[in-house]
């Protein structure tokens, strides 16, 4: 198995329009994404750091439009995600999403999205947005076999031939393909992609957001990325500006 050591031998190459920074050892990227974003740095810039065992990236974007549209790249990133996933992983390793950000391998969990902004009222042009990126590639500590059966590394589904800078590398790609469709033609696309990969869509579940325990059937998006939850005949929306973490 590869040391756990940070991987700085080969920097990770990213498209025009994106810029790569790695975080020091310890520093967490989404955090130092989210100060950089404060200080007025220039969207585009993906914080990063690689890990034999795991990779966390933060990118940096100013949108141009009210926080309830701008989170949408939530989804952007999400779909980004399967995409570049799907360009390195073996064919048979199915890769799906939970609402609003969670990555699922082969049924399980495993990493996701986060996001932060510069405010949480959804009718304000943020001054900045950060998604952020966390995938584990396999588990420092020895997991016994169904002792966590809702989780999952990349290494446990058969994926120990990816890289994380690869897969970096990819989502990045990715991720900007889909942001361009994005302002081309709004969210109809991303909305219908993102349905199509959807893990929990037409079953009931149990889902914790912003501290928050709700229970309900998930019959789908509304309009902006959120939840449409049936919960005792009537439907419940959770905005998808609930991902937003507070840094």
């Amino acid at each position: 198995m590869k040391a756990l050591s940070e991987l700085s031998a080969h920097e990770p190459s990213f498209p025009p329009l994106f810029s790569g920074e790695a975080v020091q050892s310890g520093v967490d990227p989404f955090k130092e994404a989210v100060a950089r974003a404060r200080k007025g740095t220039e969207p585009g810039l993906i914080m990063y750091r690689i890990r034999p065992d795991y990779l966390s990236a933060a990118l940096v974007l100013a949108p141009e439009t009210t926080l309830d549209d701008a989170i949408s790249m939530v989804l952007v990133a999400s779909v980004g995600f399967t995409d570049s996933f799907g360009s390195v992983s073996p064919s048979e390793v199915a890769a799906q999403i939970d609402w609003p950000g969670t990555f699922r391998i082969n049924g399980a969990r495993c990493g996701g999205i986060r996001a932060a902004s510069s405010t949480f009222d959804p009718l304000v042009v943020p001054d900045w947005l950060v998604i952020g990126l966390e995938v584990p590639f396999f588990a420092q500590d020895a997991v016994e076999p169904g002792q966590e059966p809702d989780t999952t590394t990349l290494w446990d589904e058969g994926c120990s031939d990816i890289e994380p800078r690869q897969l970096l590398e990819s989502w990045s790609r990715h991720v900007l393909v889909w942001i361009h469709d994005w302002l081309e033609d709004g969210l109809a696309r991303i909305h219908s992609e993102w349905t199509g990969r959807a893990y929990s869509i037409g079953k009931t579940i149990e889902i914790v957001v912003a501290g928050d325990t709700y229970s309900g059937q998930f019959i789908g998006l509304d309009e902006k990325g959120g939840m449409l939850l049936k919960i005792a005949g009537n439907t419940e929306l959770l905005p998808l500006t609930l991902i937003l973490e507070e840094v």
